[in-house]
Order: structure tokens, then C-alpha cells, then sequence
């Protein structure tokens, strides 16, 4: 547990334009952690209890708004939700062991939305299971239902819109945490007779669900980034500004 200094001084050098990494690495603090303070800087009190937004008298949006952002984009990509027992599903999201920080985001960002219930991770071949049990899991993703989620319609919620107009990035982020990944392309030019080889950076998300494609490439419109769809799976992200946006906002896996 990090005091509140501890804390406020390392958001402070943010402020003054250093990067995620390089404040992570002066301070031994995770990105996740930073990342969740830039979200919330106040330590979570695992004794208050912490009702579900959605079951109150008055339904509301979750109390932590971008980080659902970030969790739904990583639900609508690898996350699942099942009933554990009667009244209690849990929600699992499947992060490669390739990316220890997207690991630590995803479990940091599950935390916040249900601050009263443990996260834990489940090993597997390859990846890990970032895993909580709630038995309000289905309030805050009514996308959940039977079968593959390419097999049936998947449309957001008015409140859950509202909640992506609000923070585009984290949603985007989210999706290209889950289903996307930053690539270094290349193609050759003849320039003087000379074959010669470049190489740009490009950003692709792959989905078999066309509903959640057409999520994200609305999302991505409304943050002025020019996309590409070269096939019914795939979503291409090549233009130079579009590419700078994207890595000043989402940036590679980590």
C-alpha cells in the first residue's frame, strides 16, 4: 500500500510530461498501479461496503467510469462471464503471459469496479485468467448470454454509451488490449532504380463479432482516427497521425 505522497508525487511527475514508463521505472511503482491512481488516487477501503450501481433504487453508472471502460473493452474481447453458483457468476478475462503489465491493468481496473470482492488469477497454458466472483457481474455487462458472443447481437446499454462518449480512449484501450496488438509493417519502393525496405508502425484489431467491430471503429471516428477494414475480421490503423494518436493514447502491450 502506497501513501497518499507517495502517490501525489508521482502523478506530479506525470504533470510534467514524463511518460508512463519512464515514471514507472524511476519510481519501481507498476504502470497499473499509476494508471489506477490517474483513475482514483484514493486508497480503496476493503470494509465499506460498496453496493452495486446498477441495483440501486436509482440505477447509476459505476462509480469508477473510465476504468469500466477500459474493463468493457476487455470484457467484449476475451472476457466471459458464468454462473459459479446460484446468484454468483464470476467474470474472467483471458490476458496472455506475454504481457505482465496488461495483466496488472486488467485485475487493477476489475478491482476498482468491485472494490469489495477479490481478484485473483487463474494460470493456464500460455495465459492467465484475471478472475472475480460477483453476483453482479450481469448488471454491469448486460452483453452477457448464452453462446459466443460472434453469435449473437451485442449492442451497449444508454448508460454504457454514455459512459464511452465520456472516455473513448479506455474503451478503445481496452479493445486493443483484448483483441488488438501494434505491429511494425514494412513494404518496398523502387526509388532510383534502387529496390529499397520501410517499415511504419500499424495497429490491428481482429474480432469475429461484427456488432463489436462496428464499436470500435464508431469510437475510433469519434476521436478522428482514420481506419482502414481490409477483410470482415480485421480493423487497420496505418495513417501517420492516426498511428501518433493511438500510440499517445493506447500504446503497444506491455
Amino acid at each position: 500500500m502506497y501513501d497518499m505522497g507517495t502517490r501525489k508525487r508521482t502523478l506530479a511527475l506525470l504533470d510534467h510530461g514524463r511518460s508512463l514508463n519512464s515514471v514507472s521505472k524511476e519510481t519501481g511503482i507498476s504502470r497499473a498501479a499509476i494508471r489506477s491512481w490517474q483513475i482514483r488516487i484514493e486508497p480503496l477501503h476493503g470494509n465499506r461496503s460498496q453496493p452495486c450501481p446498477r441495483c440501486r433504487a436509482i440505477p447509476e453508472e459505476p462509480d469508477e467510469p473510465a476504468a469500466y471502460a477500459y474493463l468493457l473493452g476487455l470484457y467484449l474481447g476475451d472476457g466471459c462471464i458464468s454462473l459459479l453458483r446460484r446468484g454468483v457468476h464470476f467474470l474472467r478475462i483471458a490476458c496472455a503471459d506475454a504481457w505482465p503489465g496488461l495483466i496488472d491493468a486488467c485485475a487493477a481496473a476489475m478491482q476498482l469496479i468491485r472494490p469489495d470482492n477479490s481478484v485473483f488469477r487463474v494460470r493456464s497454458a500460455g495465459c492467465q485468467y484475471v478472475t472475480c466472483c460477483s453476483k453482479h457481474w450481469p448488471c454491469l455487462f448486460p452483453q452477457h448470454g448464452p453462446g459466443k458472443k460472434h453469435d449473437r447481437e451485442i449492442a451497449l446499454e444508454p448508460w454504457q454509451r454514455r459512459i464511452v462518449d465520456a472516455h473513448p480512449w479506455e474503451f478503445i484501450r481496452g479493445l486493443i488490449h483484448s483483441d488488438g496488438c501494434r505491429i511494425t509493417n514494412w513494404t518496398t519502393r523502387l526509388v532510383a532504380g534502387e529496390t529499397k525496405r520501410y517499415e511504419y508502425p500499424r495497429y490491428f484489431f481482429t474480432n469475429k463479432s461484427s456488432d463489436i467491430m462496428r464499436l470500435f471503429t464508431d469510437t475510433l471516428d469519434s476521436v478522428s482516427v482514420d481506419w482502414k477494414q481490409p477483410n470482415s475480421r480485421n480493423i487497420s490503423i496505418a495513417r501517420k497521425a492516426s498511428v501518433a494518436l493511438m500510440d499517445t493514447h493506447v500504446g503497444p502491450k506491455y
